[in-house]
């Protein structure tokens, strides 16, 4: 019986890990929640809207009712506006295991809202893709190229050979910032013309409160 209960104990610690790294990889992928999807574009996606759906959580990533598929070819291009900065260091995409799969990604930093003639142009980055059913196997970015990143371009150029691409989750982990301070700034320029030298001080004093 001793015995018995000490695997039992062993299998609900090893239970255990597997949720606490659910809940890590949940909270390290949470980079989604800073993305301005009001003005997040997909091109070339079948309906529209869909390309929204991919970003989503982590825990939610083998959801294969939210997809985006690609329309009259395999490619896709993601423009990716984030409300503030990011640091990004990793990227996972899961798509089925199938043909309809991308085979490669391209990343383009801070060039807003691109075309698939500007994606011709050299990626930041390139990475080979291998068929990742379960969203398991992470990219990394180079963290020097990709430190201050308010706007990301994921460029899919085609698949293992089906006519279109299918999506099924992007995960992006790393770190953010807000962008305020130069709001900030703006600020001070504007109201110093109209104030007293003294309420300048008092201006001043705020200003490096608020920073």
């Amino acid at each position: 019986m001793s015995g018995h209960s000490h695997n039992h104990g062993h299998g609900c610690g090893h239970e255990a890990t597997d949720v606490d790294h659910a809940l890590e990889m949940g909270i390290e992928y949470s980079l989604y929640q800073k993305i301005d999807m009001e003005n997040l574009e997909c091109l070339n996606e079948e309906s529209d809207g869909d390309g929204k759906k991919v970003f989503k959580p982590y825990e939610e990533r083998l959801d294969v009712t939210k997809f985006v598929k690609s329309d009259c070819d395999e490619e896709l291009l993601f423009n990716i506006p984030f409300t503030g900065n990011i640091k990004l260091k990793g990227i996972i995409v899961a798509g089925a295991n199938d043909d309809s799969h991308p085979n490669k990604m391209r990343l383009f930093k801070n060039r807003e809202k691109m075309t698939f003639d500007d994606a011709q142009a050299k990626a930041d980055q390139e990475f080979e893709l291998t068929r990742d059913c379960r969203g398991e196997v992470e990219y990394s970015p180079k963290v020097v190229t990709f430190s201050s990143v308010h706007h990301l371009s994921i460029h899919f150029p085609s698949n293992f050979g089906d006519d279109n691409t299918k999506i099924y989750y992007i995960g992006l982990r790393g770190e953010f910032s807000e962008a305020h301070h130069h709001g900030v700034t703006i600020c001070s320029y504007e109201a110093r013309p109209n104030v007293s030298d003294h309420k300048n001080e008092a201006f001043d004093s705020v200003t490096r409160t608020i920073q």
